[in-house]
């Protein structure tokens, strides 16, 4: 059985001790097709990003580079522009054959909160080996806002695979072919392309740009904050802006996105020779995301975008990222926006969670 692993074997997982969780689960921590991870109680502030590397622990390579530990039992506002590493309450005693990758959750990503998963011998972000056993970190590094965190809350997932599950571009054709992915012309070479939209109809609202002095988020205050105290609107008069170097932008892609029950997808960035700007890939796409949205099948997919080096034009229309589709070992027995609480299902241009819904 190769592929994906499915919420009902992720249960599974935990029952056999694969996966340890050190106090009981949370309501919704198993997703159709991975597992959230929650913070432990203490973060480490540390002088710069690092891997553990081949044959060390992350926790040798915190004695090099800690600066200072905080406790997060009571609440701890992580600073904008600096690096932290937190322990997870979830490890890991993975069976022969079975590996992990790890990704931003949704709302982390549309926060601009860089999150990223270590393992003690590793040398690749959010990559665990097949096989491995040993503890879970999570280097985290605000990059537009400060948050305020605590222990349990969820940050980043983890999904895990058996063998091979990425579909080669025949075979993303040919399930494009019998169930359409996206709403449009299917642009697939190396993953399924999605394009920018920068002429939302009846407005010209394209999407919002992060402030660069705003206040402290608290990442448990769901809808509670006014977007304007954070964001700046961003409109187009004629389906192009130009991208300010080191600011961060939520956009929508033109695209409706769909992900069929037996599949799961993982956006991937496109090409750098495309321009001087990165779509940040925060999340997995869920089986069942865009499968019974709201008037009709596929979701947006919302673009988390920053610019490097140079001001650059974006366009309408212009390909900006890939989404890498994967097969599952078997159906879930639950999907994302159905058996699920799915707060981007049916999405179009949409804040994180934390915000009000702008007037």
């Amino acid at each position: 059985m190769s592929g994906v692993l499915p919420n009902q074997h992720i249960q599974r997982m935990i029952a056999e001790g694969q996966i340890g969780t050190g106090t009981p689960l949370a309501e919704g921590q198993i997703q159709p097709a991975s597992l959230d991870l929650r913070l432990g109680t203490v973060a480490h502030r540390v002088r710069a990003s690092f891997l553990a590397g081949h044959g060390r622990s992350v926790e040798d390579r915190l004695q090099e580079f800690e600066m200072h530990r905080i406790d997060l039992s009571q609440g701890a506002v992580l600073e904008k522009g600096c690096v932290y590493v937190v322990p997870l309450m979830e490890d890991l005693a993975l069976p022969a054959g079975i590996s992990a990758v790890a990704n931003a959750k949704s709302s982390t990503g549309r926060l601009d909160l860089l999150t990223r998963t270590i393992t003690d011998g590793g040398s690749e972000f959010d990559r665990v080996a097949e096989g491995y056993t040993g503890r879970l970190y999570a280097e985290i590094c605000p990059r537009s806002f400060s948050v305020l965190v605590r222990p349990g809350m969820r940050l980043n997932q983890i999904r895990f695979r058996s063998g091979h599950a990425v579909l080669s571009d025949d075979e993303l054709t040919a399930l494009h072919t019998s169930t359409p992915l996206v709403d449009g012309t299917a642009m697939i070479d190396d993953g399924l392309g999605f394009s920018v939209d920068l002429k939302l109809p009846g407005s010209t609202l394209v999407g919002y740009r992060a402030k660069p002095h705003t206040g402290v988020i608290d990442l448990d205050r769901i809808g509670e904050y006014d977007p304007r105290a954070y964001w700046e609107e961003v409109h187009a008069e004629n389906g192009q802006i130009i991208l300010d170097p080191g600011a961060f932008y939520i956009l929508v892609s033109r695209e409706a996105v769909h992900i069929p029950p037996d599949y799961a997808a993982e956006m991937a960035p496109y090409l750098a020779m495309v321009g001087e700007f990165r779509v940040h890939y925060a999340g997995f796409f869920d089986p069942g995301f865009g499968h019974d949205a709201a008037g009709g099948t596929g979701s947006r997919g919302v673009l988390e975008v920053r610019c490097h080096e140079a001001p650059f034009v974006l366009e309408h229309g212009q390909i900006v990222g890939r989404l890498v589709y994967e097969k599952m070992a078997e159906a879930p027995t639950q999907l994302y926006g159905r058996e699920i609480k799915s707060n981007y299902q049916g999405q179009g241009l949409k804040l994180s969670k934390h915000f009000k819904t702008p007037a």
